[in-house]
């Protein structure tokens, strides 16, 4: 399937990635020493494992691979962020994200900010609705 082909079904297939799931996940994970780096210093950028056993389902994909870049360790902000990223690698381009509570304007700021690309984000009680301009990828 041609990644044309991939966006458009992933329009018909809606995605929506509990946050809250991502977490408590991230708690029970063993980190090896190189992933605690990378969930710590955003400075290595985000890193992301590709194996075979991923699955090939857009939506499961992208939260196998979320698992490998969510951490407690930095703030909701950065995580929302790095899923952001993550999920325009993988050619996604909307999706939600049920969080745990509201966020305020001021963090949708900070994410706008560390995503850097133009960004539209809309929230509704505890969704984030994100959605990445095509002429962004």
């Amino acid at each position: 399937m041609s990644d044309k082909e991939q966006t458009s079904a992933l329009h018909i297939n809606h995605i929506c990635l509990n946050y809250t799931d991502f977490l408590s996940a991230s708690c029970k994970k063993r980190w090896s020493f190189v992933d605690a780096i990378y969930g710590v210093m955003p400075i290595f950028g985000m890193v992301t494992k590709n194996s075979p056993d991923l699955p090939t389902a857009p939506s499961e994909r992208l939260k196998a691979l979320a698992l490998q870049i969510i951490s407690t360790q930095v703030s909701d902000e950065i995580n929302i962020a790095r899923l952001i990223t993550l999920a325009e690698q993988q050619h996604i381009d909307a999706f939600d994200i049920l969080l745990p509570y509201t966020l305020s304007e001021q963090q949708l700021d900070v994410i706008r900010r560390e995503y850097v690309k133009p960004l539209n984000l809309n929230q509704h009680n505890d969704c984030l609705t994100v959605r990445v301009p095509a002429f962004s990828h």
